[in-house]
């Protein structure tokens, strides 16, 4: 169990380096985005009251049958009679499904989309490209506040997109990364503070808040050591880090964003709300480059530093998932 939960984590960050994201209606996050969508209507309530219940109720609906399919899956698997077949088949499907919380590939695609419009004098069309990746209106953003969003976007996803669904893989398997992702998803559709949302979603962000707390100082000091690998500005980035990480309204959000603009040099600028870093708040398709560089390294540190040994020290306890 041990090497399996080792080899599944290898493979399924290997996948996401060479294949990517499957088509969107193929994707285990379009289906628990769409079981969210499905659910939010009945939610809503003119008691603030039974709408908490609601915001409640939602989460914990979509978790237990998210972790219910998880756990029948597992239990098919492991009634094939062969137990060398009954191996592969749980580390291919395993791979498979824990790529499916991982989204490097797919975070370095959004990012480049931005760019690439930029360069072409499409404003239009890189905000378009950019409310993909962001919450806030990207309407009247100028070039260098596009690219701002897109680098904070990167460093945010690092946590989100990898290493937060490493993390809970690490400590609780499969449903640990899946549940991850439902509360990250539920937080990134209603967690917003909005009269439309701010009651049924205020559960599903407090979750993801708590889910966060660990994974995203653990990366921020990983991707410490990816900048002085990749030869970046790594005392910087720890400066800007104990300065700046907790600027924003987000308890954890600014940790990696502070790295990493530490790291390169910069400032990132959020208008009217917050201002990281100590550099120019101009920017060159060089610093998105960078910033997906320093993703895709801290990455494989963090599997190789934090998600690895988790496994292994857990599983020298006898701890369930990976006994």
């Amino acid at each position: 169990m041990l090497l399996e939960s080792i080899i599944i984590v290898a493979f399924a960050l290997l996948l996401d380096f060479l294949v990517g994201d499957p088509k969107t209606k193929y994707h285990p996050t379009a289906w628990i985005g769409k079981l969210i969508a499905s659910l939010v209507p009945f939610t809503k309530n003119n008691s603030a009251k039974k709408e908490l219940i609601g915001g409640i109720l939602l989460v914990s609906i979509i978790v237990t049958t998210v972790c219910t399919v998880l756990i029948v899956l597992d239990i098919g698997i492991s009634l094939l009679t062969i137990d060398i077949v009954s191996l592969i088949v749980s580390i291919a499907v395993g791979s498979i499904l824990l790529k499916t919380t991982i989204a490097i590939r797919g975070m370095q695609k959004h990012a480049l989309a931005v760019v690439d419009a930029i360069e072409k004098g499409d404003l239009d069309s890189a905000r378009n490209h950019l409310s993909m990746i962001v919450k806030r209106d990207t309407k009247n953003l100028d070039k260098n506040h596009i690219l701002s969003a897109v680098l904070e976007s990167v460093s945010e996803n690092t946590v989100d997109g990898v290493t937060g669904p490493l993390f809970y893989y690490a400590v609780f398997g499969l449903p640990g990364a899946f549940v991850y992702r439902v509360i990250n998803t539920i937080d990134s559709m209603v967690g917003y503070k909005t009269i439309l949302f701010k009651n049924v979603g205020w559960f599903g962000a407090k979750c993801d808040t708590i889910l966060n707390y660990a994974p995203s100082r653990l990366t921020a000091l990983v991707m410490i050591l990816g900048a002085l690998i990749l030869g970046y500005n790594w005392k910087e980035s720890l400066y800007i880090m104990r300065r700046d990480s907790r600027k924003l309204e987000s308890p954890n959000a600014g940790f990696p964003m502070a790295v990493l603009a530490g790291a390169l040099g910069t400032r990132l600028e959020k208008m009217n709300y917050y201002t990281i870093g100590n550099g120019s708040i101009e920017f060159t398709k060089s610093h998105v480059t960078s910033a997906v560089a320093l993703m895709k390294v801290s990455s494989i540190l963090f599997c190789g530093i934090v998600t690895i040994p988790i496994i292994i020290t857990l599983s020298f306890l006898g701890w369930w998932i990976h006994a």
